[in-house]
């Protein structure tokens, strides 16, 4: 149900167009809170907006500041600035920088920016010094982005070695079914997806916060639930706030009653 159908029916309901604009606020934030939590947090946005300024303000006085280029491109790389993460990178790379962490990250930025070839080459230096980096994030990357990128089968092999790698990621398992769903392989698809929502129901708390959106990608049904649910407790919820204070009608004289209210100006 689109948000725009939601305002609809509540203001049908309720007569007020700017209360029932507020109420489908309420309702899809709250949705969003205790299902996918994909509404952007405005404190953390503004921690890492402000974060980037200053290590741009510190690149400006000192561009040789490598530490700060690797967290700056870190950055950059979550907002999907691939090709600037690259350019951030680079110099870090050429000034002797070849540890797994920068190897890992200039890799996917690499990816990410579309340069596969240079992208795949350094994710493989990375695998070489650290083969269960991150309990495999190296594979999951290139699963990822292999995905993205057209190449089903790559990423086919990629996720499953993740996948096997790091028992109960949620994640790992959505992008497989993903892929097995363009590879056509349709009933291996959704046995995956199963095995996600199971590790999801099975993970502990802090695992299901960060897995959330993966898991209601597995059961796309569940928020779509948790909506009508939501809208029908809404609904209800103002039926019987209206009888017990019935609104107020606009033709009654609200004088009519008043003790002092029974004389006319014939009395004068």
């Amino acid at each position: 149900m689109s948000t725009w159908m939601l305002w609809m029916i509540i203001s049908s309901l309720t007569g007020r167009p700017l209360l029932s604009l507020a109420l489908v606020f309420v309702v899809v934030w709250a949705m969003d809170r205790y299902t996918l939590q994909l509404l952007p947090r405005p404190l953390r946005f503004i921690h890492r907006w402000r974060r980037a300024g200053q290590l741009e303000r510190a690149l400006m006085v000192n561009t040789h500041d490598r530490r700060a280029r690797f967290e700056l491109a870190e950055l950059r790389v979550g907002q999907g600035r691939y090709a600037a993460a690259v350019e951030l990178l680079k110099p870090n790379l050429e000034a002797g920088d070849e540890d797994v962490d920068t190897l890992f990250l200039l890799g996917v930025a690499y990816l990410g920016a579309g340069e596969v070839a240079k992208g795949e080459l350094l994710l493989g230096e990375a695998e070489k010094l650290n083969p269960d980096f991150r309990m495999g994030s190296i594979d999951l990357e290139r699963g990822r982005l292999r995905l993205t990128h057209g190449d089903v089968k790559g990423a086919i092999e990629a996720l499953e070695r993740f996948v096997k790698a790091r028992h109960g990621s949620v994640e790992g398992r959505v992008l497989l079914a993903k892929a097995l769903d363009k590879a056509g392989r349709d009933a291996d698809a959704a046995l995956m997806r199963d095995e996600a929502w199971k590790d999801y129901v099975a993970a502990p708390g802090f695992q299901r916060r960060r897995e959330r959106m993966w898991a209601w990608r597995a059961r796309p049904s569940r928020p779509i639930t948790y909506g009508v649910i939501a809208l029908v407790v809404l609904v209800l919820g103002y039926q019987a706030l209206s009888r017990v204070s019935p609104p107020m009608d606009p033709s009654a004289d609200p004088y009519a009653t008043h003790p002092y209210a029974t004389g006319s100006d014939e009395d004068e």
